[in-house]
């Protein structure tokens, strides 16, 4: 699968190494080369720099030929925009986006983005915790998207 990735913070920068050491075609785009530096040395993807709400950037990363984009940023509006090119503009088949508020994430899930809100996520997991019960393997919401 070829998936292209915003952001090369913690999460993507993660998601990127994952992907890439489950033998993903990864390009991970973000706009500091020094935010490579999060990557393994032995990191087989492709790194761009750039900002991926740019339509030519996405299109000189590959997103045309792309089975799945991840916006991973810090900043909800520029996921937002970015999932929303890829969706309609590119019409790449998957389109994830990691979305902090919980009003946002229900709104864009509703509009046919797959949405990663870790604040409603890590509140269910707490009390999940709480109640004794046993936490989520990780690695079956990796598999969830990328199966």
């Amino acid at each position: 699968m070829r998936v292209v990735i915003m952001g090369c913070g913690r999460t993507g920068a993660r998601l990127a190494t994952m992907l890439s050491e489950a033998g993903h075609e990864v390009t991970i785009i973000d706009w500091q080369v020094s935010a490579f530096s999060r990557l393994p040395e032995d990191f087989t993807g492709a790194t761009f720099v750039g900002n991926a709400v740019d339509q030519d950037v996405l299109r000189s990363a590959g997103i045309e030929s792309a089975d799945a984009f991840v916006a991973a940023t810090s900043g909800d509006n520029r996921n937002i925009t970015a999932s929303q090119i890829a969706q309609h503009a590119f019409h790449v088949p998957r389109v994830i986006s990691r979305i902090k508020d919980p009003s946002r994430a229900e709104i864009f899930s509703k509009l046919g983005i797959s949405v990663d809100c870790r604040t409603s996520e890590g509140a269910k997991l707490i009390l999940a915790i709480e109640r004794g019960e046993h936490e989520v393997d990780n690695s079956i919401v990796l598999h969830q998207y990328f199966a």
